[in-house]
């Protein structure tokens, strides 16, 4: 099938909840990971393939999620995770966007980074930044951004300690709400949109990250905003 020349260009770019990595519970269907308790949800089940759906003919959403992706922290033991550094390129490489949707910062706030919330949303203003010097859409015009947080953590979650190990930092889930926040006042600053998913998501039993039915939910917040301003 060749894509609409004439559709609204949607770029999705974040880390394994945009990848669509979840756990492997009774009602999980998907491609199997290194990770034998985990999935990789199908195209169909993970929010930029139902958002897909959702808008329907008349848009094109280019996935761009990957496991452990941050907003600007490389690590040594897995190259490539820091976004911030690809993402001209894959800007560039996905001309013309109309829409760039951004839903990162939670890895960096694994204890072994130590990134202050400040030097996170550093790093998502120059997210937005990097859209408007590098981007444009099918008018030429700046492509709408939209900033996504974070869904609450639950760390009563059955596999809480499973994902964050046993020497879990016990205020974790308190600094997720905290990005949640740092998330909203960047897009205020920057005059772009935000998005809080914890309004219709929820994470999954590892506690982390989104649950597979919140995956849907999340396609369906982020389509009626996209919709709005189109």
């Amino acid at each position: 099938m060749i894509t609409d020349p004439d559709a609204v260009r949607v770029l999705c770019f974040g880390d394994s909840n945009t990848y669509g990595t979840c756990r492997r519970d009774a009602d999980t269907v998907g491609t199997p990971t290194k990770d034998p308790d985990y999935v990789r949800l199908h195209a169909d089940r993970r929010w930029p393939g139902v958002l897909q759906r959702l808008l329907g003919d008349g848009y094109d959403v280019l996935e761009e999620g990957l496991n452990g992706r941050t907003t600007e922290v490389e690590d040594e033991d897995r190259p490539g995770l820091d976004g911030r550094a690809y993402f001209v390129p894959c800007l560039l490489s996905h001309q013309p966007l109309d829409v760039v949707v951004v839903m990162l910062g939670g890895n960096d706030l694994k204890p072994s980074y130590g990134r202050p919330m400040e030097a996170i949303a550093g790093s998502l203003r120059g997210y937005v930044d990097d859209v408007a010097a590098n981007a444009s859409g099918r008018r030429g015009q700046v492509p709408t951004t939209i900033l996504v947080g974070h869904t609450v953590v639950d760390d009563t979650a059955p596999h809480y300690r499973d994902i964050v190990g046993e020497n879990v930092d016990p205020g974790l889930p308190r600094r997720f709400q905290e990005l949640s926040t740092v998330v909203g006042r960047v897009a205020r600053e920057r005059g772009v949109i935000y998005v809080d998913p914890a309004q219709v998501a929820r994470p999954g039993s590892d506690g982390v990250h989104l649950s597979l039915d919140s995956h849907a939910r999340l396609a369906e917040l982020v389509a009626s905003v996209i919709v709005e301003r189109q």
